[in-house]
């Protein structure tokens, strides 16, 4: 992988250049087979994950903290042993073939590790040296530009804001060429401005083949950039979908109905809609699922009983839940 200095531009290496039984045509990026994790003490990290990276995609996994995310990227990258089961990045067993496997993978951690006196040139060319690379310092230069790091490349870690500290970490992640970029909490302590164009970065990233997974406590972000999202809990995947899909599946719509007269309580005429009365009276809130629209939404029953009833409705307009409403209510239904 070559960096150019717009950070949207990035060029891949040419087809081909893995050795072994790795970058096959078809072949996952990562295969996850039946993966756990027990530690010392008897706690069960993960349980029997199993889960298929697909080549160039960006695939987020959601969780609250404890869930395993952190575990589950630690096994795949090879930082931690897992207690049964199997992973192959790029075809090759994680174990059996670990040279091979790690070299393909870039890791940005969720914690700062960097070294204070190091400057950003020394410390991300480092990084690369640990990959047994021979230098290229136009490698790493593209990868500092690309990063809005250039201007920096003298100055010691120590001097930089924690959101160039974080960048950092992402061109050290990038120093060896990788063909897959796990990003744990990328954007954590990173104001709205960075974590935009950090999220260029990583589009781009994806645009020129290489595969992103990422773990994020920023809803949003998931939303914006992933293709698919997993979302994990205790240890075991609750679910693996397509983004539109899963919006589209597990989302719900709220109609709104605002009233030319208020209300002091639904009436009974109407209880058997899903109504909640709003805005002091004013609104009433009208919720059915997405999933069931080939069943009908029931709007149009509803709009025929407020006729009747002799209520007028003045304005309406339609909601669709967000994805942090949805990873909410799937949590809750695992508890």
């Amino acid at each position: 992988m070559t960096l150019s200095a717009n950070p949207s531009r990035i060029s891949m290496p040419e087809p081909g250049s893995a050795a072994g039984n790795g970058g096959e045509a078809g072949t996952p990026m990562i295969q996850v087979e039946q993966l756990s994790k027990i530690y010392g003490g008897g706690f069960q990290a993960l349980k029997e994950v199993s889960l298929t990276i697909r080549r160039g995609e960006i695939f987020a996994l959601l969780g609250p903290n404890g869930a395993g995310k952190t575990t589950l990227i630690s096994v795949i990258c090879g930082l931690v042993n897992a207690t049964s089961g199997s992973v192959r990045v790029d075809g090759f067993d994680n174990v059996a073939h670990y040279r091979e496997a790690r070299e393909r993978i870039g890791l940005v951690p969720q914690e700062l590790t960097n070294e204070a006196f190091t400057t950003v040139w020394d410390t991300v060319s480092f990084s690369r040296g640990l990959f047994g690379k021979p230098k290229d310092p136009a490698h790493i230069e593209n990868v500092l530009r690309a990063l809005t790091l250039w201007d920096k490349r003298d100055n010691r870690l120590l001097e930089l804001s924690g959101g160039m500290k974080r960048r950092v970490l992402i061109a050290k992640a990038l120093s060896h060429n990788p063909q897959v970029l796990f990003l744990d909490e990328p954007t954590a302590g990173v104001d709205v401005e960075l974590r935009r164009e950090m999220w260029e970065v990583v589009r781009g990233l994806r645009d020129q083949g290489v595969t992103i997974i990422l773990t994020t406590h920023y809803i949003e972000e998931a939303e914006e950039m992933a293709d698919r999202i997993g979302v994990i809990r205790r240890g075991e995947l609750v679910l693996v979908e397509e983004k539109a899909a899963l919006m589209q599946q597990l989302g719900r719509k709220e109609l709104t109905l605002h009233l030319a007269v208020p209300l002091e309580a639904v009436p009974a005429a109407l209880s058997g809609h899903d109504l909640v009365l709003a805005d002091e009276g004013h609104a009433l809130v009208y919720t059915y699922d997405v999933s069931r629209q080939d069943e009908g939404t029931g709007i149009a029953g509803l709009l025929a009983d407020l006729e009747a009833t002799g209520i007028r409705v003045k304005d309406l307009h339609t909601r669709q839940s967000s994805l942090e409403e949805i990873f909410v209510n799937l949590v809750r239904e695992s508890a």
